[in-house]
């Protein structure tokens, strides 16, 4: 166990109260919720650049972060269409999100197993930032200043994800398909890294 790991880690605690925090509603709560949301996200980039700066990437680290990030994203999302505050026309970014995070996910580890690995992009890091904000000020909601249309910018920072989703999925795919058809044969073995 190390730092990176624990913060790893703490993500995935972090979820059950953030969900906690939904469900109860209010001002207070959904601020609340929003502070841990942010800490979250805020440790997926800290957890990675401390284990790259201190040398410290492990097995466990490369399994648990995919792990944390999609638990963290999958569960602010289905909390957010149950309480309402993503509904109608605004389910559809929500669900290429979901389904990209599955279909990358099926991916790394299938190239994974061919000793190919998938390398995040710079879009993908992008994607992953206007998803995080997003779901932020979706978070906040009707606890937010009631001048600012808060509801409607997280909406559209969601479509915005979601556009970012499916290019980004699509260039995933892409690179797996080239690999695979490039006439140099895979090595069986374990994940890169």
């Amino acid at each position: 166990m190390n730092l990176p790991n624990t913060l790893t880690i703490l993500r995935i605690l972090a979820v059950p109260a953030i969900v906690a925090l939904l469900i109860v509603g209010g001002d207070t709560a959904r601020w609340t919720a929003l502070i841990l949301f942010a800490l979250a996200a805020f440790t997926d980039y800290l957890d990675g650049y401390l284990a790259r700066a201190m040398s410290a990437q492990t097995g466990l680290g490369r399994l648990l972060d995919p792990i944390a990030d999609k638990v963290l994203v999958g569960a602010v999302l289905l909390m957010l269409a149950g309480t309402g505050a993503i509904s109608g026309l605004a389910l559809i970014p929500a669900t290429l999100i979901l389904c990209r995070e599955f279909v990358v996910t099926g991916l790394r580890e299938f190239m994974a197993e061919h000793g190919t690995t998938l390398h995040v992009t710079v879009l993908a890091k992008w994607k992953t930032l206007v998803q995080m904000v997003a779901l932020a000020v979706l978070i906040l909601g009707e606890a937010g200043p009631e001048a600012i249309p808060v509801r409607e910018i997280g909406v559209l920072g969601l479509w915005l994800a979601a556009l970012l989703t499916v290019i980004t999925g699509y260039d995933y795919v892409a690179a797996s398909v080239r690999q695979l058809a490039s006439g140099n044969p895979l090595p069986r073995g374990g994940p890169g890294s």
